[in-house]
């Protein structure tokens, strides 16, 4: 069966370490252009690939099936909605778009081109978070009462990436706000209102590298949390139930080994440290007892696998793009409250 063509738009970080290797790794796929600047760069990872300067030169190519918007922030919106009146699927990096309007729009346009949409919310297939999924839906935490999940960091020197300049859709909440907001739009829908602490904290920092949410739902609250000057890391998941709770501590390590050039396949692939496994305590009849829970094993790759069967096989994508629009409504209503000092409803 012929191959879904693939063309990349940026190849910084994302592009390079978080969607061509996925990319390559899926059955079926090829990258056949990637609009960049630095050539170089490309090549050395692809060797066979053609490097076009802009995505005008790149959406020429009618054998091109999907189009994958890896670009800074600001330009996921524009470049979404030409590649889409190109007549091309379109998979964005997230966070999808800077306003919940233009993730609307987006999604008309795919519908009037009949073209798929997607986002790449690729910590949906965290091992620690599928963990996690996985042992809410089992129940045996009971009603959950409370949901809380942080994405912490140590670096207390700004650097000179845009993610950490003035700009639209820089900032913390944008970028690691996005995959906690997900993940929990994920698990429990749309919230009632939206109460925010976001500002810059560190030293000649001119964006967020500080985000306190807190997520109302009648009788659960979901707490997401980042920091930039944090040392030592408590958990990264904690969830507490009517007769139960769940504790997770550690990162996913797919990231890291996509970063030292490891591919989906390999042993370790998405596999967790031991001493990382969850625990769960359980409470019944006055006593309480702890047990480990092995991690499942993370996979980015079912997220280009789902992209494949959904072009090839009209099944549906792994991230719809009204999921990605609420996360942007989650963002703009954390700013709102920020800067209003109040918890703002969502409508």
């Amino acid at each position: 069966m012929n191959k879904v063509k693939v063309g990349i738009v940026g190849f910084g970080l994302s592009g390079q370490v978080f969607h061509a290797p996925i990319i390559q790794a899926a059955d079926r796929m090829e990258i056949v252009k990637v609009v960049s600047g630095n050539p170089q760069k490309v090549k050395q990872q692809l060797p066979h690939t053609e490097v076009v300067g802009t995505i005008d030169d790149l959406l020429l190519d009618e054998a091109i099936d999907l189009v994958v918007i890896t670009s800074p922030n600001h330009t996921h919106y524009p470049y979404a909605k030409q590649a889409l009146q190109a007549g091309k699927h379109v998979v964005v990096e997230k966070p999808f778009v800077i306003h919940s309007e233009e993730a609307r729009d987006l999604i008309e346009t795919a519908s009037q081109h009949k073209k798929l949409l997607s986002v790449y919310q690729n910590r949906r297939w965290d091992n620690d978070f599928l963990t996690l999924k996985q042992t809410i839906a089992s129940g045996v935490m009971g009603e959950i009462a409370h949901y809380e999940a942080h994405f912490d960091r140590y670096r207390p020197q700004v650097s000179d990436r845009w993610r950490e300049q003035e700009g639209p859709g820089s900032g913390m909440l944008y970028d690691l706000g996005a995959h906690l907001i997900d993940q929990a739009l994920h698990l429990f829908g749309k919230p009632i209102s939206v109460y925010a602490d976001v500002f810059p904290q560190r030293a000649g920092s001119k964006v967020d590298d500080y985000f306190h949410l807190v997520l109302h739902y009648d009788k659960m609250r979901v707490i997401l949390h980042s920091g930039s000057l944090v040392t030592r890391h408590g958990p990264k998941f904690q969830v507490h139930g009517s007769q139960g709770s769940f504790i997770k501590y550690g990162l996913d390590s797919q990231e890291e080994m996509l970063r030292q050039g490891g591919l989906p396949g390999q042993p370790g692939w998405g596999a967790d440290r031991e001493e990382w496994h969850g625990e769960l305590t359980l409470a019944s009849d006055g006593t309480k007892q702890t047990e480990k829970v092995k991690t499942l094993q993370g996979g980015y790759e079912r997220f280009y696998q789902a992209m494949l069967a959904a072009i090839t096989n009209h099944g549906p994508v792994p991230v719809q793009a009204e999921d990605a629009m609420n996360t942007i409504k989650v963002i703009e209503l954390a700013m709102q409250s920020n800067a209003e000092k109040r918890t703002v409803p969502f409508e």
